[in-house]
């Protein structure tokens, strides 16, 4: 025995490792209770979505707010709610082997929360997108007060989030709305007393109407210098019918220059000055209504994005309540530690066999 130790003693120190370690698994470990569930993210269906390629290329929605309840699972904040609700530091300080077990009960949150990330494992499925969770504990009860806590604080906390975002949204709308219809009661206001002052509903009207006037006399007054013309053929100046005709042409004459004139000055003011201005107010008041029926599509189209931006973490399956311990593995811990210092005396076996060929 004592020759072996001498010619081999990586081997004697394999064996020893491999033998001190088993015994811990075996005896000295103490037995872990684990509780897991598996949860998925589900929203209300307000509106169908829309499938663009740039959305499968960077997955769906609820992948996303899958990682960030993973992250909230498994994050500080969580950790302070399970000690403040649960009691994390006296669990893992009371219970536990020596190589298991949480040593200083007042450790930094640094420390407590490498702990936790050891007790405790979040994995999301990608393929079949739900979040599994599991939560390592050294009694049942606890195990399972941890994984119902998880899902109610996670639930909560998504909730919350989504509310936040979405009640910021519609109160800057809301903000938006109230002044957009200020400016389209004074766009309103203006255009009404533009119309009070001018006395007219539209001046725009106004012009057309009288340009169809005009041109109508205008029509009138050539078919009637085409009759003259006809008349002065077999009819001499000083006819009745050529002077009636005559008459008629002075008066429509007459006629198409007031009318124009009443076009280009009207009690001194130019319609066209007046309807270029009322045309001006009246494109305002138009653009203020768009714009405030487009905030207020907006404010409602937001108010459905907020209910349907509340999620709900459906379990798949419900927490587990453990019967009996299920870690430590300590017949895979062991089998694998006793394989990797195998392979490395091996090596070491290697090594020595070169070094001594080497020699001689």
């Amino acid at each position: 025995m004592k020759s072996f130790i001498k010619s081999q003693p990586h081997w004697a120190v394999a064996i020893l490792a491999i033998v001190f370690v088993s015994a811990y698994w075996f005896v000295w470990a103490e037995d872990r209770y684990l509780s897991r569930a598996t949860v998925v993210l589900e929203s209300p269906q307000i509106a169908q979505p829309d499938i663009s390629f740039s959305s499968i290329l960077t997955g769906a929605a609820g992948d996303k707010d899958l990682l960030l309840l993973r992250e909230h699972l498994l994050s500080v904040d969580m950790l302070k709610r399970l000690q403040e609700e649960l009691g994390f530091r006296r669990h893992y300080s009371e219970h536990g082997d020596i190589f298991a077990r949480l040593h200083d009960a007042a450790a930094p949150i640094e420390d407590l929360h490498q702990y936790y990330l050891r007790r405790v494992d979040v994995e999301m499925d990608e393929y079949a997108g739900v979040l599994n969770i599991e939560v390592q504990a050294y009694t049942a009860e606890f195990a399972h007060q941890m994984v119902q806590l998880l899902l109610e604080a996670g639930e909560r906390h998504m909730n919350d989030m989504g509310q936040r975002l979405a009640e910021e949204q519609v109160a800057f709308l809301e903000q938006q709305l109230m002044r957009l219809e200020g400016r389209l009661d004074e766009a309103r206001a203006e255009l009404l007393v533009f119309q009070n002052r001018e006395g007219l509903v539209s001046p725009t009207s106004t012009v057309e109407s009288i340009n169809q006037v005009v041109a109508t006399l205008e029509g009138e007054l050539a078919r009637m210098q085409a009759q003259r013309q006809a008349l002065s053929s077999y009819q001499s100046v000083q006819s009745s019918d050529m002077r009636r005709v005559q008459a008629e042409i002075e008066a429509l004459r007459e006629q198409i220059e007031k009318q124009r004139d009443r076009l280009a000055q009207a009690t001194g003011e130019s319609l066209n000055r007046i309807s270029s201005e009322y045309q001006t107010l009246e494109l305002k008041a138009q653009f203020a209504q768009e714009t405030y029926s487009s905030a207020l599509a907006a404010l409602e189209n937001t108010r459905l994005e907020a209910a349907r931006k509340l999620k709900q973490v459906s379990v798949l399956q419900s927490p587990l309540f453990p019967e009996y311990p299920t870690r430590p593995d300590r017949l895979y811990n062991a089998t694998l530690f006793a394989i990797v210092v195998i392979f490395l005396a091996f090596i070491a076996s290697m090594l020595v066999l070169i070094i001594r060929d080497h020699r001689d």
